[in-house]
């Protein structure tokens, strides 16, 4: 596939959550400034807004949507052929899915080249409670996810799991007042990183789970106990199976299979569905299934184990 030719920043967030703070300071900053012009679509009105005069000093062009019904692949088309813009940049309404921004076809030319994320840390909770489906939508695949108004660092551990276990790729900044907030999370584990054995409990999993994929110094060489559920795919090796748990990334009806690829010599006796204990070595290994380096778990000793009937959560 060739590279787009129109390139499209979609920005996300909920009303008040600082996009346009955000596309204020970044569209007048050097490093983002282009020859040709940039069209700025703007899906919500909120308390910042935009000088016009003062954007087209930076070759940014302003058109405003009151509805989505005014956001169709028609209107779209219709902006590329007046304005030829060589960027688009999209402030995207916080209650509208993404998913259907991102099915469109958009004009010939044109393609995301990234999706960013801004989050009021103050009301992220609220949210997360009755909108989870609408955030995690546009968190999946975004590059940036950005928590500003943090005025309290404790429960900022979980809000990064929450991000991480939809976006994995996701860079994800705090900022208080003061600007970034950093070295934050060093001690955030609820197991003892320094026992022979570290024991991860079932409430631990998902916690456990994002930490061994963000953090392969911490984990490499070090043997981890926990209980899961084997799944056995068929592309597999006999030797190799994948333990884990159903996670709910956005509500019950949600959930995914989380879990790290084991390699033991017991495999092809264990039986798809059934749930063991766990103890092995930890190593990381660049597998397809990762699309890179991933933890690959050198199995020490299997067991039967009862079944957990509790989903996972990050938060």
């Amino acid at each position: 596939m060739s590279e787009p030719e129109v390139l499209v920043y979609l920005m996300t967030g909920f009303l008040d959550s600082g996009k346009t703070e955000f596309l204020n300071f970044t569209l007048k900053q050097d490093y983002f400034q282009i020859d040709g012009t940039t069209l700025l679509l703007l899906c919500e009105e909120g308390e910042e807004e935009y000088d016009a005069k003062e954007m087209k000093q930076y070759n940014v062009v302003v058109e405003s949507i009151e509805s989505q019904e005014e956001l169709t692949e028609d209107y779209l088309l219709e902006l590329d052929i007046k304005y030829r813009p060589e960027r688009v940049v999209i402030e995207y309404n916080g209650m509208w899915k993404v998913s259907d921004f991102e099915s469109m076809h958009l004009p010939d030319g044109w393609g995301i080249e990234q999706k960013l994320t801004t989050v009021d840390a103050s009301t992220f909770q609220m949210y997360l409670t009755n909108l989870k489906p609408l955030f995690v939508e546009m968190v999946r695949g975004a590059e940036m996810v950005l928590f500003n108004r943090c005025t309290d660092v404790k429960p900022l551990a979980g809000y990064r799991r929450s991000v991480k276990v939809v976006s994995p790729q996701a860079e994800v900044i705090f900022e208080d007042d003061d600007g970034e907030i950093e070295n934050i999370f060093q001690d955030d584990v609820p197991y003892d990183m320094n026992a022979p054995v570290i024991q991860i409990r079932p409430e631990d999993y998902g916690i456990w789970y994002v930490d061994m994929m963000e953090n392969p110094d911490r984990y490499r060489g070090k043997t981890v106990e926990y209980s899961a559920r084997v799944m056995k795919p068929k592309s597999f090796p006999s030797k190799l199976f994948f333990p884990g748990r159903m996670a709910m990334t956005c509500c019950a009806d949600d959930t995914t299979f989380l879990g790290y690829v084991c390699k033991s010599a017991y495999t092809p006796k264990l039986k798809a569905g059934q749930w063991v204990t766990i103890r092995a070595k930890v190593r990381y290994e660049n597998l397809a299934m990762y699309h890179g380096n991933g933890p690959v778990l050198e199995a020490e000793y299997i067991e039967v184990a009862d079944e957990i009937p509790e989903l996972v959560y990050f938060n």
